[in-house]
C-alpha cells in the first residue's frame, strides 16, 4: 500500500484491518482506525479468560470509533457485556478514549499506572523535582494542547466545537466519557489477565504515566507506545517530567532488560515483533544521534537560537510543527541540564546556545 504522496507507509502509520489475529497464547489483535500524528491505526488486544475478555488500549473517544470497537469485539465473540476489564497503557487520547464508554456500558474496571492522569482530572498531579516546580507546575494537568507554548512555537489546531467540549469536560467529565480508573498498578505489582499474571512496568517518557505489560509464562511484553517497531515514539517537552529525554532513555534501559525472557513484543501501533533489547537500543541511538545533531547545529548557528530553529535543522520540512517543535524543546532542554547549553528566555522567544 502506498500514500497520496506516493510513499510506502511504515508499519505504525497502515490503515486499519478488520482482521482478528491470534498473536500470543489467548491474546488476539484487533486494529481500530486512527487519523491523527501520522497514524493509521491503534492495536487493541483481546485478553480472553473464563470470565469473559480484557481489552487493552480501546481507541479514540467519539461515537464512531466506539461503533468499531463493538464491531471487533463482536467479530471475535464478544458482546460488550463480557468485557470485564480495560487496560489504558497511557493518557494519550487514541489509547484511553473508548475506556470510559466501555466502564459505562458493560461496568468494566478499568486498569491504569498509578500516575495516569488526564489535563482535567481534578486530583493532585504527580510529584515533580523542586527546583522544577515554579515552571511546570502550570503545565501539569492544567494545560490545553492548544494554549502556549514556553518557547512561542506554533499552537496545535483545535476547531472552536472541540475547544469548548473540551474546557468543558474540565467541569463536566462525563460529556467526554472519560475513564475512571478502578486499579492503578505501582511498578511490579501484577494482574491476571487470560490466565495467568502479568507484571506491570513504568516506563514513563513517552508520557509520565506510561505502563507496560509483562507475561512471563508466555514471554509477552504488551508495550504501548514505549517501544514500536519502526518509528521511535514521540517524547514531548511540555511534560510534568523534569527532563522527559532523560527519563525516556532510562525507561528503554528498564525494558530492555527484560529482553532475553521475551518472546514477542505487542506494540499500540504496527506489527508484534520478538527482537525487544535490539528495537530499544536502536530508539535510544536515533536520540543519542539527535543531540550529536543538536550540538552541530549550535556550532553552525554560532549565536542564541530559538526551537523553532533548531527544529527546522532536526525535522524535514513535511513534519514541521508543534509536535517537532515539542520534541526538540526535549532535546535542548537535556542538554542544558547537562550544562551543555544555557537557555536565554528574555526577550521572548527561549533561545538555545552552546556553553562557551
Amino acid at each position: 500500500m502506498t500514500s497520496t504522496t506516493g510513499r510506502v507507509p511504515k508499519q505504525e502509520q497502515e490503515r486499519a484491518s478488520d482482521e482478528i489475529i491470534e498473536v500470543a497464547p489467548g491474546v488476539l489483535r484487533a486494529q481500530l482506525p486512527i487519523d491523527f500524528t501520522g497514524l493509521g491505526h491503534v492495536n487493541c488486544y483481546l485478553l480472553e479468560d473464563r470470565d469473559g475478555v480484557a481489552i487493552v488500549d480501546p481507541g479514540l473517544p467519539g461515537l464512531s470509533s466506539y461503533k468499531v470497537l463493538r464491531r471487533r469485539l463482536a467479530s471475535a465473540g464478544f458482546p460488550i457485556k463480557r468485557v470485564h476489564t480495560v487496560i489504558v497503557t497511557h493518557s494519550h487520547p487514541d489509547h484511553f478514549g473508548g475506556a470510559g464508554r466501555v466502564q459505562h456500558e458493560s461496568g468494566a474496571q478499568v486498569v491504569t499506572h498509578q500516575r495516569f492522569r488526564l489535563m482535567w482530572d481534578p486530583s493532585e498531579p504527580p510529584d515533580v523535582d523542586v527546583e522544577d516546580l515554579p515552571e511546570v507546575a502550570k503545565l501539569l494537568g492544567r494545560r490545553f494542547p492548544w494554549d502556549p507554548t514556553p518557547w512561542d512555537g506554533k499552537q496545535m489546531a483545535f476547531s472552536w466545537k472541540r475547544k469548548l467540549a473540551l474546557r468543558a469536560s474540565r467541569h463536566l467529565p462525563r460529556l467526554m466519557r472519560t475513564p475512571t480508573p478502578t486499579m492503578r498498578l505501582n511498578e511490579a505489582e501484577t494482574i491476571s489477565l487470560a490466565g495467568r499474571d502479568w507484571v506491570a512496568i513504568h516506563t514513563p517518557g513517552h508520557t509520565e504515566d506510561h505502563l507496560c505489560l509483562f507475561d512471563p509464562t508466555d514471554g509477552v511484553m504488551l508495550s504501548g507506545d514505549h517501544v514500536l517497531p519502526t518509528i521511535t515514539p514521540h517524547v514531548g517537552g511540555l511534560s510534568p517530567m523534569a527532563d522527559p529525554l532523560a527519563t525516556f532513555l532510562e525507561s528503554l534501559d528498564k525494558i530492555a532488560a527484560y529482553g532475553d525472557d521475551v518472546s514477542v513484543v505487542l506494540p499500540a501501533h504496527g506489527h508484534p515483533f520478538s527482537s525487544l533489547a535490539a528495537r530499544a537500543e536502536s530508539i535510544k541511538q536515533h536520540h543519542v544521534d539527535r543531540l550529536d545533531q543538536l550540538r552541530s547545529t549550535a556550532e553552525q548557528i554560532g549565536h542564541p537560537a530559538s526551537v523553532t530553529e533548531y527544529s527546522q535543522h532536526l525535522f524535514s520540512a513535511r513534519v514541521q510543527g508543534t509536535m517537532a517543535d515539542s520534541e526538540t524543546y526535549a532535546h535542548l532542554e537535556h542538554l542544558r541540564r547537562l550544562g551543555e547549553m544555557t537557555r536565554q528566555t528574555e526577550p521572548s522567544p527561549y533561545r538555545y546556545v552552546l556553553v562557551d
